[in-house]
Parts: structure tokens; C-alpha cells; sequence
């Protein structure tokens, strides 16, 4: 298998999750674009880890530890954008700026 492919597609899906946070003003689509980043490093350390012929598997370790702290991540982060939402009635990132009550 030549790691070229895996890592050419990580790289661009990478870049789409950079420009996604960057761009996007949506709290929503910026924790999507987070993991699509986060997508992107998952699928380079399983490419790597079969590339290298890793005994242990440790790419494939890390790929699911880095799941498990994107799926507690996505937990927490739609429990603040739900009560941000609550009291605030808007998710955007502008109209967020200050931390006190409106």
C-alpha cells in the first residue's frame, strides 16, 4: 500500500476542518470542522502505523484513544453551545463576545 494516498486525503481533509474553523461563525459547524481535523489525524496514524508494519499497533492505540476524546469532546462542547443557546438565543461566535448576561 503506498501511504502517499491515505496521506494526500488527510491533508485535504484537514485543510477543509482548518478553513471550517476559521471561516465559519456557527458554533455547530466550527465543532464539525474540529472533527473532521481530527478525522484527518486518525486516518494519517492508521495509514502510518500499517505503512510502518507496527507490531504493537500503536497508531491504531492512538487512533482510538483520539476517538474517545473526540466523542467526550463533541459531549461537552454541544452541553455549552445548548446552554449558551439557552440564555443567549444565538450560537454565533460574534455575537458572543463578552461573558456577562446581555
Amino acid at each position: 500500500m503506498h501511504v502517499v494516498y491515505p496521506a494526500v486525503v488527510a491533508a485535504l481533509l484537514f485543510s477543509i476542518g482548518v478553513y471550517g474553523v476559521l471561516a465559519r461563525r456557527n458554533t455547530i459547524l466550527v465543532l464539525m470542522s474540529v472533527e473532521l481535523m481530527l478525522n484527518a489525524v486518525n486516518l494519517n496514524l492508521v495509514a502510518f502505523d500499517v505503512w510502518l508494519r507496527d507490531m504493537l499497533h500503536s497508531g491504531q492505540v492512538l487512533t482510538l484513544f483520539v476517538i474517545v476524546i473526540a466523542a467526550a469532546e463533541v459531549g461537552i462542547g454541544l452541553a455549552i453551545v445548548l446552554a449558551v443557546f439557552r440564555t443567549r438565543k444565538a450560537i454565533e461566535f460574534d455575537r458572543l463576545r463578552e461573558l456577562g448576561e446581555p
